[in-house]
């Protein structure tokens, strides 16, 4: 084996592993997230796009699951989204109307979606009450 084939074989054993340690964080998102265990069923790469901008492209893991009382398959992803307050994987339960790795990622947007609304109610209605309460112009008896 020369010095090229070493340097190829070394890469592609740095990429199996990654890809190895990536399955195993995904297991681990599973159990922790939804209290199954699970075993590696494949992969679909998934780019959602609206309005014709690409708003996620990326792989989505597919994972028979054991252990839920409703669904026997999730989907999980490298998730980079703010309403999920630091978890840095998504994992999305293969039940109605979710039956894709397509569908997955969708509800995971929407979902993100819902939440981002929420929050901003959330502050929109803070803010209105700390308003309310420093109005200046009411007058306060002595």
């Amino acid at each position: 084996m020369n010095e090229e084939d070493e340097d190829r074989f070394e890469s592609a054993e740095s990429l199996l592993a990654r890809k190895f340690e990536y399955a195993l964080q995904l297991k681990n998102a599973i159990r922790r997230l939804h209290g199954c265990e699970s075993e590696y069923a494949g992969r679909e790469e998934v780019m959602e796009t609206f309005q014709d901008e690409t708003v996620w492209n990326g792989y989505v893991e597919i994972f028979n699951i054991s252990g839920h009382q409703q669904a026997t398959r999730c989907h999980a992803w490298s998730w980079a989204g703010e309403a999920h307050k630091g978890e840095p994987f998504m994992v999305v339960l293969e039940l109605p109307p979710v039956d894709s790795p397509e569908a997955a990622v969708k509800a995971a947007i929407m979902q993100e979606i819902r939440s981002a609304r929420e929050e901003r109610k959330r502050r929109d209605a803070l803010n209105s009450q700390t308003i309310s309460t420093d109005d200046p112009t009411e007058e306060s008896e002595s």
